[in-house]
Order: C-alpha cells, then sequence, then structure tokens
C-alpha cells in the first residue's frame, strides 16, 4: 500500500522488507469489515491511561490531568458506558487471553497481530485499536498492582510468588533497560491511540475525505493501529516472558533494542499522522472562521431589541467568565452591564499613542462631568486587537496591562478572548487598519457610525449620539471660523477671538522665515493699528524638529507658543478628522468651501510654512509661507487699500494676487493603516483630480529625509 510505504522508513529498525510490508498491510485491511457499531473509544482510553499510569509512575500521560480524570469518573458511571462494557467484556477477554497465549506458546507477532484482526473484524480502526489496549491494560495492570501490593496483602503475597514476582523485583536494576523500553513503547503506543481518536472526533459536518490531509491520513490510520497492536502484542510477550520463566528468560540488550525499534517506527508514524491532524485542525478551524464571520455579518442586518447577542458575538459568547473589566472600579464585569446602552468601541492594537488615549480620557472624562444624564448616555470598550501569529510575550502583556490600567472606562479583559472571526470582520468590514476607530452600537447594538473618532476628535461629546447622521448634522451647521480649527485645545486663543482681535495661526520648522514672518507681522499691524496676536502650531511631523523649534521661538520671544506637543498632535489630528470625517461620509469633493480650506491647510501643513489670519472668529487668509511673508513685506503696496477696504479685504485681495503667480503643490498622505482611503481627490487649489503616487516615508528627524521615494 501506498501508505505504509510513506509510513514505514526504510531504516535498520524495519521489521519487514517494503515488498512484505505491502503484502501484509493488505491482508490486515482485508480483514476489515466494520458493521457501523459505536463504541465509545475516548472513555474508554481514559481507563486505558488512568490504568497504564497507576501501573508505572514512569509513563506519562498527556491526557490523566485531574480534570480529565474527574471526566473519566463522571463518564465511566454513566449507565451507558456501563452498558457498553457489559456488551464489550467478553471480546475484551478474549483478546486478553488470545495475546497472553500466544505469548506463551511463541506464537509470531505478526500472526498473534493478524488473529486479533480476525477477532475485531467488524469494528473501527480506532475501536480496534483501543479494545486492544484495554485487553493488555488488563493484563499489565494486573501484574504491577500485585508488583505494589503485595508486601502488605496476604492473597497479594501468595499470587505474587506463583507470577515470580519477588524475584522479579530483586532483579530489578538488571531488568531496567527492558521495563524503560516497554514504558516507552506504551508512551508511544498510547499517543498513536489518541491521535486516531482524534481523527475520529473530527467533524463531519465539517471535514470530509475530499481533504486531502484528512484522506491521506485515513489511508496510513490502518499501518498505524496494526504496527501498534503489534506493539501490544510485543509488550505483552515481554511480561509474560518474565512471569513464566522468571528474569533469567533474557537479561541482554537485545529485547530493549527491538521495542525501541518499533516505538521508533511507531514515532515515525505519529509524527505523520499529527502532521495531518494539524492540517485537519487548521482547516476546521479556517472553515468555522468563514461560517462566523458570516454568521457576524447577518447579525448585524437583523433588528435586536437590545445589544445583548452583537456584544456576545464580538466579545465573549459564553457565560462562565467575566470579559470586561470596569475602568473605574478595576473589576471584572459581565456585558450585562451594557445592555440597552450607546457603546463606542475603541478597537486599537497596542500601539495606541498617549497623545490619543489623553485627549481621548479628557473627553470621556468630560462628558461624566455633565450629569446623570449624560452619564449614562455611552460607555466606551476598549477591544484590543492583538495578532494571533505572534506569540504572547511579556513586553506585549506588560504594554496591554498598562493600557489597561491608564483607561478610565470598560475594557476586554484579555485580548485572546477576541476571536479570530471577529478580527476579521473588524478589518474587513470596519476597515481597520491598525490606527485605532471607535464603532458606535446604538442600544439596539445597531452600527450607526463605523468610526466616530474623527467627530469625537472635532466636537467632542457634544456629538452625541455619534451617530452618522449627527455628523451630518453638525458638519450642515459648522462655518469657515477659527474656533474650528482651535476649539478644545487652548482657551487663551478663545479669549482672543472674543476680544476682536486679528490672530495669526502659523507652523512650519523654517526658523529663518518664522523670524521675517513674526517680526513682518508685527511690524505691519504696528503701522496699521490694529491689535494682532501670533501662535505657533507647529508641524503635523517631525516631533522632535518642533520640539527645537519652539525652544527657539520661546528663547527669541517670536510669539505665543504651545509648550505641549500633545496640544499640537491635537490640533492636526482634528484637521485630518475633518478629512476623513468628510471622505467617511461620501462628501470630500463636495463643493464645500469649508472643506476647500481644511484641505488646504494639510496640504501646506506638509508642504512647508503656513498661516491662517483671522479677524477675531473670522478667517481673513488661509495662504502659504511664501504667499503669507510677501504679503506683509508688500504692506506699502496695498496700505492705500486699507482706509477703503479695511485691512482684512486688503490683505485678503492682495494675497489672492500673489497666489495665483505662485501656488504650491498641493499634497496629501493617508496612512495605508488607514481603513478609508479615497479612489480620488480634487485639488483645493485648482479643483483637478490629483495624481496618486505611494509614497515611502521615515520619520526620523533630519537624518534620513522625510521623503524616500515618490
Amino acid at each position: 500500500m501506498a501508505s505504509g510505504q510513506q509510513l514505514i522508513k526504510s531504516d535498520r529498525g524495519s521489521m519487514l522488507t517494503m515488498s512484505d510490508d505491502n503484502v501484509m498491510m493488505k491482508q490486515i485491511v482485508g480483514t476489515h469489515a466494520p458493521d457501523g457499531r459505536e463504541v465509545d473509544v475516548k472513555t474508554l482510553l481514559l481507563l486505558v491511561e488512568d490504568i497504564l499510569k497507576h501501573a508505572t509512575q514512569q509513563i506519562d500521560s498527556s491526557l490523566t490531568t485531574s480534570q480529565a480524570h474527574a471526566e473519566m469518573e463522571d463518564k465511566t458511571y454513566h449507565v451507558n458506558f456501563v452498558s457498553m462494557l457489559d456488551a464489550l467484556s467478553y471480546t475484551i477477554d478474549r483478546i486478553s487471553s488470545e495475546i497472553a497465549y500466544k505469548a506463551l506458546d511463541g506464537t509470531d507477532a505478526h500472526a498473534t497481530t493478524v488473529s486479533l484482526f480476525n477477532m475485531l473484524t467488524s469494528y473501527s480502526w480506532d475501536a480496534k485499536l483501543v479494545l486492544t489496549l484495554t485487553a493488555f491494560a488488563l493484563n499489565y495492570g494486573e501484574f504491577w498492582l500485585l508488583a505494589q501490593i503485595y508486601s502488605s496483602n496476604e492473597l497479594a503475597k501468595s499470587m505474587a510468588i506463583l507470577r515470580q514476582l519477588p524475584s522479579i523485583i530483586e532483579q530489578s536494576g538488571p531488568l531496567k533497560p527492558r521495563f524503560d523500553a516497554i514504558n516507552n513503547l506504551i508512551k508511544v503506543m498510547m499517543d498513536v491511540a489518541r491521535c486516531v481518536v482524534e481523527f475520529k472526533d473530527l467533524p463531519p459536518a465539517y471535514i470530509s475525505n475530499e481533504v486531502p490531509a484528512l484522506s491521506t491520513a485515513m489511508a496510513h490510520i490502518p499501518t498505524a493501529v496494526y504496527w501498534t497492536m503489534r506493539g501490544v502484542v510485543a509488550c505483552e510477550a515481554q511480561i509474560t516472558s518474565l512471569t513464566t520463566m522468571g528474569h533469567e528468560f533474557s537479561i541482554s540488550t537485545t529485547v530493549a533494542w527491538e521495542l525501541s525499534t518499533l516505538a521508533h517506527k511507531l514515532s515515525n508514524m505519529l509524527d505523520h499522522l499529527r502532521k495531518q491532524l494539524d492540517t485537519c485542525y487548521q482547516y476546521l478551524d479556517e472553515k468555522r472562521n468563514v461560517e462566523s464571520f458570516q454568521m457576524l455579518k447577518n447579525l448585524f442586518e437583523m433588528i435586536h431589541i437590545d445589544n445583548m447577542k452583537v456584544l456576545k458575538a464580538l466579545i465573549y459568547a459564553k457565560d462562565d467568565i467575566q470579559p470586561l473589566i470596569d475602568g473605574s472600579s478595576k473589576k471584572r464585569v459581565h456585558l450585562d452591564v451594557l445592555r440597552r446602552k450607546n457603546v463606542l468601541l475603541l478597537i486599537s492594537g497596542l500601539d495606541m499613542s498617549t497623545d490619543e488615549l489623553s485627549i481621548l480620557e479628557q473627553i470621556y472624562n468630560e462628558s461624566r462631568h455633565h450629569g446623570a444624564r449624560l452619564d449614562s448616555q455611552y460607555e466606551v470598550v476598549w477591544i484590543p486587537i492583538v495578532d494571533r501569529s505572534v506569540q504572547w510575550s511579556d513586553p506585549m502583556k506588560g504594554k496591554f496591562e498598562s493600557m489597561q490600567s491608564s483607561m478610565p472606562w470598560f475594557t476586554v479583559y484579555h485580548p485572546s478572548l477576541i476571536e479570530k472571526a471577529v478580527m476579521r470582520f473588524i478589518k474587513e468590514v470596519w476597515h481597520f487598519r491598525n490606527k485605532p476607530i471607535l464603532v458606535v452600537l446604538d442600544p439596539q447594538g445597531k452600527v450607526v457610525s463605523p468610526n466616530a473618532l474623527h467627530m469625537m476628535w472635532i466636537w467632542g461629546s457634544s456629538a452625541f449620539p455619534f451617530t452618522s447622521l449627527r455628523e451630518e448634522s453638525l458638519w450642515k451647521d459648522e462655518t469657515w471660523r477659527l474656533e474650528l480649527l482651535v476649539d478644545g485645545i487652548d482657551p487663551v486663543i478663545l479669549n482672543w477671538i472674543n476680544e476682536g482681535k486679528y490672530i495669526f495661526l502659523y507652523g512650519g520648522d523654517d526658523e529663518e522665515w518664522m523670524r521675517k514672518f513674526t517680526s513682518s507681522a508685527r511690524a505691519v499691524a504696528q503701522a496699521a493699528g490694529i491689535p494682532l496676536e501670533m501662535v505657533y502650531v507647529g508641524k503635523s511631523s517631525k516631533r522632535e524638529k518642533v520640539r527645537r523649534v519652539i525652544a527657539k521661538i520661546t528663547v527669541e520671544k517670536l510669539s505665543y507658543v504651545w509648550q505641549d506637543l500633545t496640544m499640537m498632535w491635537f490640533f492636526w489630528t482634528r484637521l485630518e478628522s475633518m478629512l476623513y470625517s468628510k471622505i467617511q461620509l461620501g462628501k470630500l469633493d463636495d463643493h464645500d468651501p469649508m472643506m476647500q480650506e481644511i484641505k488646504k491647510l494639510l496640504s501646506y501643513g506638509r508642504e512647508g510654512g503656513w498661516a491662517v489670519l483671522s479677524n477675531g472668529s473670522n478667517v481673513v487668509v488661509n495662504g502659504y509661507s511664501t504667499t503669507v511673508l510677501q504679503t506683509l513685506v508688500e504692506y506699502d503696496l496695498w496700505k492705500d487699500q486699507v482706509p477703503v477696504k479695511g485691512f482684512d479685504m486688503a490683505f485678503q485681495d492682495h494675497h489672492f494676487q500673489l497666489r495665483g503667480i505662485a501656488r504650491p503643490c498641493s499634497r496629501f498622505d493617508f496612512p495605508m493603516t488607514t481603513g478609508r482611503i479615497p479612489e480620488t481627490m480634487k485639488c483645493p487649489e485648482c479643483n483637478r483630480t490629483m495624481e496618486k503616487f505611494s509614497t515611502f516615508l521615515c520619520c526620523h528627524d533630519e537624518v534620513i529625509p522625510d521623503e524616500l521615494s515618490k
């Protein structure tokens, strides 16, 4: 048989030639005529393992844990198992007698094994094997039971003398290699039996013989069963020889070598079967994941009376543990605490930045301070997404626990609770790509926003209930004003707005330009007689360089500056969120003047320096570094228009003329970790469709240029 050729190695330990083995396996398969009778092989095997474990402590049994032992006791007292044993006891006794008798009369091991197959012709391959092991366990267990108790039990003592056990025990030293070889062989035989039983346990609803791994294993199992039963015959022969002929029968290394050779042969077969079994389990895992994924998709298309079904499907389906940690009490709780509430699922990896966490925590805590009404409106749950292919390590554990302990909201107890199908759903349906998202579920578990994080960054808790409809409504009420850019970041600027001052927000990392810009702006303000304030708000990248720029501005007293880099991060994150919010709503290029200005600002922030001038709340100019500076430098060219048009319009008109002469390229970078990247995008300057590039960036400030490839 092809299966026999693959399983049986042609090493020096092979007991038959390959052609002999093919003939032998044809003979064995010829005896196989199962009639469909069922045997509870798992429970029977647990009994066998328990006997062999107590027979000698040298036999390692991976299944006989306290849990497995309790399971065995529970099952063996079950009425169905007892009745099955009644039906099988005759067969087990026959096998037991057969292997003992054939060992006594010196029958060839193969012939004895064939006789067992003839006796078990009506049983499945796994049942043949387990029944044979059960019969062996009876004989072997009796041998060791007498050996263990004969010194303290008079009846056992007399029986042990008849079995020559005292002399065998006295010679345990010289006989140790033989017992070690027997024990090793028994261990491998039990491993093979477990493996064969596991194949029997594979659910036919999910896997069939059409799966190559299973069909290959099924072809090899008869060979593995034969050689395991052959191992039983060999072990029985050794025990019988000891009890009938005494230890003088064979104190040699030959017997141990033969048993070890058989164990080696079985180990090779076991390795092959385990590989096939692992492949089968992978296949099952994938199939179940596909099924679970589809069930999740279907679940979100249904109408529910509350959110429990959805939350259980996403977080943890059973009721045996408390799957959440309450961020306020740090105690474990059940999912019921979220029943019929608006739930915001914060989905992220373990690399969520401290900036994101601190701002989100600030918004969350502020919402809690609005009183009991708001307090009960929504709950946040952190769902950590960890790559299952990466081994869980102490640093990962430390990072997870650190993040979890810092969060004031609910968190999933451990990342392992999140199933593979759920992670696939989150990635494919909710477009999670490592950057955090905030999926909003209403009290019935319906998704009302695929990502409310943008909304949260822009409007905070006032965006409640964080639905896409609410997002659209907020945009309709919004106007292009300075508060949109700085709201919730710095009260100093809000005070300037209320005082009706002119305000320059500016950014970039060109120190020389900043010096010229700030000095020119002061000179123009003084000449025009307007109250002017300036604030440096950094850059969307190059954090370390921005830190150095802040120090220079502070030392040289160029202007007011945000010392806290988190404020700068939040400023740029809010701007990006405005863009992503529009992308999510499908209204990126809907000729919205406000959106065009936001896109310009984001583009300027990437390309270099920039400045936004406002008169109180009203934005006068949103311009690139060169054109804004030139407008200030050329004040003498347009100062005569100030009394006529007013400072705002005069500045705006001159800047517009310069902008028409030299317009910078518009550029937008979308990280691949961003869930939703637009297919096309229109330029905020000229309204033409922009070209699309793949860009590689390295953020090592001043060591390697930002842009490596375009």
